[in-house]
């Protein structure tokens, strides 16, 4: 047999059935289409290939009666065949708390090796008693890559409309990330709404998709650097590693952004997508957290898995510290779900070899361990300090233009002002009607409620960190600089970014 006709998947089970497991565990959200591999699997190998789930009972057999899920297992033991049989099990693990059927299964999967059984179950994430555990092997069931995708578009378009390689190419980055069911779904709609395949649909159906998992949510960017005052260094060096990426032996990893609140590190991530045309995924690390056993170990691996099939794309982790708050107590009160997590994630950051770019920020460093800012994690450590006087120059003409704020006028003291508060002034301004001087009064700037803590994020980065603002090594004793000049006028001109 010509192995090469076989998907990934059915070649995967065929080569673990040949080396006599008979326990195979396959992680997908696609049941169905893992189904269809694996029968098809089992005719083109002459394999007696049963399946099974709740609804259906089993099937593949003329005892299509059994809806038992201990029944279906023990069946096995009474085959009279010399045929090597494969029993799919869909959804299996709802019943695996059962101690009758965790022992069946058991005894099935240690005679199965010489009988030639085995058993295939397929669930959406890794849930195995611990008498299980160490007889299954799990497989990934991977998303559809772009030649799958565009085949699932071609049986779909009925018209010979044509589309030109950047179209295509258009159209697949829309569909990346998605399940042949959805990828299908968005197609079809598309073609009703447009006689056509449109990427924006694809995006927003995609966009609605990920929200719904809240898994990841997808960000499309609308502005890019010019709306993003300083930073300089922090956006040359991004935007460069991004460019020069596609030309490198190994993709660019991402940067940890460190810093004081408001100070442009969520924007940041944002206006890079816009800037290298590339989606944004925002993982909310403490959303992947489930009630369920294994839930949240395989929430995270789903998640990273999407980002993969997305590359190129950039995945923004903001206020990592906190999702992962667990970590830094030694994952006390959670059975450590948090360091497995945790561990799933360092693995990731460390061996993946997609184009995906990673942005990390984060306020508190030290509730992270050590390992997680290690060098190969990440290209860059960035520290993010108050404004500089240009920067907050430059921030201010940027706000007074998009809020019509009329000008000059008197401005507020803005020496420990990030650039959250310098919008937030605008805005005020703006909405109540009132000179920024006035509106100026209702802000308590960061760098007062929270001067302690930026003091020691100072101390902390100074000589580990790069600068964003400059090139070079951040030191302390340029942030302090920033703080002691005065508030002086600006005149309102095109910013320079």
């Amino acid at each position: 047999m010509n192995k090469s006709m076989l998907s990934s998947l059915a070649s995967e089970v065929w080569e673990l059935v040949r080396a006599g497991f008979s326990g195979i565990w396959i992680e997908t959200h696609e049941a169905q289409e893992a189904i269809n591999d694996i029968v098809e699997l089992g005719i083109r190998e002459q394999l007696n290939t049963l399946s099974w789930n709740l609804d259906t009972g089993l099937r593949g057999s003329a005892t299509n009666e059994l809806s038992d899920p201990l029944s279906v297992v023990r069946l096995l033991s009474s085959i009279e065949s010399d045929q090597t049989t494969l029993l799919i099990l869909e959804n299996y693990h709802r019943f695996l708390d059962s101690a009758e059927v965790c022992q069946a299964l058991l005894t099935q999967l240690k005679i199965g090796k010489q009988l030639g059984r085995h058993v295939i179950v397929l669930a959406p994430f890794v849930k195995l008693p611990l008498e299980l555990e160490r007889q299954f092997v799990v497989v990934s069931h991977s998303l559809p890559d772009r030649t799958q995708l565009w085949a699932i578009a071609e049986s779909l378009i009925n018209a010979p409309v044509e589309y030109s390689a950047s179209d295509r190419n258009l159209l697949l980055d829309a569909a990346v990330g998605l399940t042949r069911c959805e990828a299908e779904s968005a197609y079809s709609l598309s073609l009703v709404r447009h006689g056509r395949l449109t990427s924006g649909e694809i995006w927003n159906l995609k966009a609605t998709w990920l929200k719904k998992s809240g898994l990841l949510r997808l960000y499309q960017s609308t502005c890019g650097f010019s709306s993003l005052g300083g930073l300089e260094n922090l956006k040359q060096f991004s935007s460069d590693s991004l460019r020069r990426s596609s030309m490198a032996i190994e993709s660019a990893r991402g940067v940890m952004l460190l810093g004081v609140p408001g100070t442009g590190k969520s924007a940041f991530a944002k206006a890079l997508g816009f800037e290298t045309g590339r989606p944004v995924l925002t993982l909310d690390v403490g959303q992947l957290m489930g009630s369920l056993v294994g839930q949240s170990e395989a929430n995270i691996r789903a998640a990273l898995g999407t980002a993969d099939a997305m590359a190129p794309c950039i995945l923004f982790i903001d206020e990592v510290e906190k999702g992962l708050a667990g970590v830094s107590n030694g994952s006390k009160g959670d059975s450590g779900v948090s360091g497995r997590v945790f561990g799933t994630l360092l693995t990731w950051l460390n061996d993946h070899t997609s184009d995906v770019y990673v942005v990390v920020t984060c306020n508190n460093i030290q509730q992270l361990p050590p390992e997680f800012s290690r060098a190969e994690r990440f290209d860059a450590i960035m520290f993010l300090d108050l404004p500089t006087r240009e920067e907050k120059d430059a921030i201010w003409q940027l706000y007074l233009e998009y809020f019509q704020i009329p000008h000059p006028q008197s401005m507020p003291e803005d020496n420990l002002w990030t650039g959250a508060e310098i919008k937030a002034c605008c805005r005020l301004a703006n909405l109540l009607g009132l000179p920024l001087i006035e509106a100026g009064s209702f802000i308590i700037p960061v760098g007062v409620s929270a001067q302690e803590e930026i003091e020691r994020l100072r101390t902390w980065a100074s000589g580990r960190c790069l600068n964003a603002g400059q090139p070079g090594i951040f030191r302390r004793s340029t942030s302090e600089k920033c703080t002691k000049s005065n508030r002086r006028n600006i005149n309102l001109r095109p910013s320079q970014n």
